[in-house]
């Protein structure tokens, strides 16, 4: 849980300012005079619990960063941090999306992009990749860019890692979440490759941009999508993603399925 180093006006301020958004913005949206929330923002008023949620709500700021505020205002947190293991129904219901994806490879992660769950197809990606970036926690954007992961088996390296970089760069916007920054850091330093034929998909009439990977059974092209929760209020619900990899050709269909069945076949 974020320990708030100061007054909850501030941090009200500075989301709104992280947001880009005016006073007379905020104050609109949230049903408040706009002589209030500055009120709030210098101290010279206490927001109360339903204050904190409405200003909460209209500034997106994730639950974990909630529960900071309500410290800093003097009340206890509201939302709940669970492991995985102890999410109960909706840990199951993780489980269950991972193993309805077979034969695309799935996981789930969350803010950071720490593995917490996977289903079998996508085990099978990180067979060959080196012990020491599969240590607990395994961060799988680590996994895929570094040197010595899977990086040399991505055709369209170059391609790939901006896009990658780009959505960190999102994430950290979104919810500053600790480590973030660190993480982007890490992988804004690994190697960048110049791009090559394969990395200019242009004129190529892909309706999305693939991860085209390398495989003992051949190529693939996978086109990923992203799954959250709706309306969480439990901190480690709030930040799962769930990721799936599904093929975005006829041929990349027909080796996953193969794939799988090597797998089942004991190959």
């Amino acid at each position: 849980m974020t320990v708030p180093t100061e007054p909850v006006g501030a941090l009200i301020r500075r989301w709104r300012e992280h947001r880009r958004r005016s006073q007379l913005d905020v104050s609109l949206a949230a049903e408040v005079s706009t002589r209030h929330l500055s009120c709030l923002e210098t101290g010279r008023a206490n927001p109360s619990r339903e204050m904190i949620e409405r200003l909460c709500e209209e500034l997106d700021v994730p639950l974990r960063e909630r529960n900071a505020l309500y410290l800093a205002a003097g009340f206890a947190p509201v939302h709940s941090e669970r492991p995985f293991t102890g999410l109960g129904a909706a840990g199951d219901v993780v489980r269950s999306i991972l193993t309805a994806q077979e034969p695309s490879p799935a996981l789930a992660v969350n803010v950071c992009w720490e593995l917490l769950a996977a289903n079998r197809a996508m085990s099978a990606f990180l067979r060959d990749v080196p012990p020491e970036l599969t240590r607990p926690p395994i961060n799988v954007l680590r996994v895929t860019l570094h040197p010595d992961g899977l990086a040399p088996r991505i055709r369209n390296l170059g391609q790939w890692r901006r896009h990658v970089l780009r959505r960190v760069r999102r994430q950290l916007e979104r919810t500053v979440a600790p480590g973030l920054a660190e993480l982007l850091a890490e992988l804004e330093g690994y190697p960048a490759l110049v791009p090559g034929p394969a990395e200019d998909d242009t004129a190529s009439g892909d309706l999305a941009v693939p991860m085209r990977v390398a495989t003992e059974h051949g190529d693939l092209a996978l086109l990923y999508t992203t799954t959250v929760f709706g309306s969480p209020r439990d901190v480690t619900l709030d930040e799962i993603a769930i990721e799936t990899f599904y093929p975005a050709d006829p041929t990349t269909a027909r080796l996953l399925r193969a794939m799988r069945q090597a797998h089942e076949d004991g190959g």
